[in-house]
């Protein structure tokens, strides 16, 4: 499947930069309800094991812990430098590693594990180590071949030595938080990181083994400047990493309390913000890297991009990913879960977990059953967010609907989109235009069944903007 390489228009960015979900999931987690609770995960999980061809599993793990605060992070995590804190945590973990792994037969292979937060390497590497040594217990893993362990990486807070207990406990792709190596940029964030410490460990990730290695940038930021951004991108396409996330910075004040810590008037403009985007857009294609979607590229060898030729590409909590057909199993404090047809997330706030482990119980907070309304439109966003293109007869023989009359209203919003030059509509599908692969979001929202009305959105504001 070819995808077409993404065309800057300045103008319709502008235009069409407006709050969107970034479709992780469908429907997203404004939508989960307290009704969904614990009995309702465990049959969950008892109906996706009497599928005639149980799918695999995907573990999710999330260390909440950071030793100081990042000020645009908008991620569930806890300022401490009391590595106590860190044991008792993985106590807890290993009871609900204990109780869910207890929900799934023992014939269903994990095939990608994650460490996310937070700090991951908050935690020891023998921690870290160990940790997987108990889902090894609990799970059956996959052979290596075939199984993906990654972990989000500080380099402010690892060695080169460390990164080789980490390979030697099994991890095999590393994505590490850069955001920007400008002085100036890192002192208003909070972040002070070195280009040297960073590149050690892009360098020990290769040394090591690892098969991949993710860089995340951030434009956006206060202070940030064309110039220092072209800087930190060209050192970081020197290192060659295998992916790279490039974000755009969320200014939430209101929902991230540590963003109340920048000031505001350091943020760049909405002229010089994209003027950033554009930047690395081409500084990314000119040295070879492939636009994935959203704000992930990667090299034409990574599994990524060969998974978007094939067709086999894939979204979920965790971002882009090549395990499309598995059930993904949240643990940890804010954890979210895709069992089936469902969604299930963990206590945010790490008291309450605690008491749900303590008390020996699974710790659901919320969650919901999808409608088959929800897994049709979810098939469409993910192909969507994927490949930029639909297929509507094969969209029609996957669910016995006819396209053109279930999605009426969805064709009737795209029409717009299709006037500015954002998609091709013909009888068969649409495709994303090289001016729309940038605005995926706003072509999958016009599917979305469940986006807020916008006296409601103005009044609660829930997602970041599309650009």
């Amino acid at each position: 499947m070819v995808t077409p390489s993404p065309l800057f228009d300045s103008e319709l960015l502008r235009r069409y930069d407006t709050p969107g979900p970034r479709y992780t999931s469908y429907p997203t987690a404004p939508q989960f309800t307290p009704e969904f609770q614990e009995a309702d995960l465990r049959e969950m999980a008892a109906t996706s094991n009497g599928d005639p061809i149980p799918r695999p599993l995907s573990l999710y793990l999330h260390i909440p812990f950071c030793t100081s605060p990042c000020f645009y992070c908008g991620c569930n995590r806890i300022i401490t430098r009391d590595t106590a804190r860190g044991a008792a945590y993985l106590t807890r973990l290993y009871r609900e590693m204990a109780m869910m792994s207890a929900l799934f037969d023992r014939d269903r292979e994990v095939e990608q594990v994650h460490f996310g937060g937070g700090t991951p390497n908050f935690l020891a590497p023998a921690q870290i180590a160990e940790a997987m040594d108990v889902l090894r217990r609990h799970f059956s893993f996959a052979a290596p071949q075939r199984l993906d362990c990654s972990i989000e990486l500080d380099p402010r807070f690892i060695t080169p030595d460390e990164v080789g207990e980490l390979a030697a406990a099994g991890f095999n792709r590393a994505s590490l938080g850069v955001q920007d190596f400008d002085p100036e940029v890192q002192r208003a964030v909070n972040r002070i990181q070195g280009v040297e410490q960073t590149l050690a460990i892009i360098e020990a990730c290769r040394r090591h083994g690892l098969r991949s290695v993710n860089v995340d940038l951030i434009y956006g930021l206060p202070r940030q400047s064309l110039e220092g951004f072209s800087r930190t991108l060209d050192i970081t396409l020197q290192a060659r990493p295998d992916r790279l996330a490039i974000y755009g910075y969320a200014h939430l004040p209101s929902m991230f309390r540590p963003q109340q810590r920048i000031d505001a008037s350091e943020l760049p403009s909405p002229e010089a913000k994209l003027g950033l985007l554009q930047c690395a857009i081409d500084k990314l294609g000119q040295a070879g890297y492939v636009y994935i979607g959203m704000d992930h590229f990667a090299l034409p060898g990574d599994s990524l991009a060969v998974a978007q030729r094939n067709g086999s590409l894939h979204r979920n909590f965790m971002g882009y990913t090549t395990h499309a057909e598995s059930d993904l199993i949240g643990l940890g404090v804010s954890a979210i879960s895709h069992i089936g047809p469902s969604f299930s997330q963990n206590p945010r706030d790490l008291g309450s977990w605690e008491q749900a482990i303590d008390r020996g119980h699974l710790p659901v907070w919320r969650g919901m059953r999808l409608e088959e309304d929800d897994v049709i439109r979810a098939d469409v966003i993910q192909r969507l967010m994927c490949h930029g293109a639909l297929d509507y007869r094969d969209i029609e023989q996957r669910h016995v609907i006819e396209f053109a009359s279930y999605f009426a209203t969805a064709l009737q919003r795209l029409q717009a989109l299709r006037a500015d030059g954002l998609v091709e509509l013909s009888a068969d599908g649409l495709r994303a235009t090289s001016r729309g692969r940038l605005l995926l979001r706003i072509i999958a929202m016009c599917f979305d069944n469940h986006l807020p009305t916008a006296d409601t959105a103005a009044a609660t504001p829930r997602f970041s903007r599309t650009v």
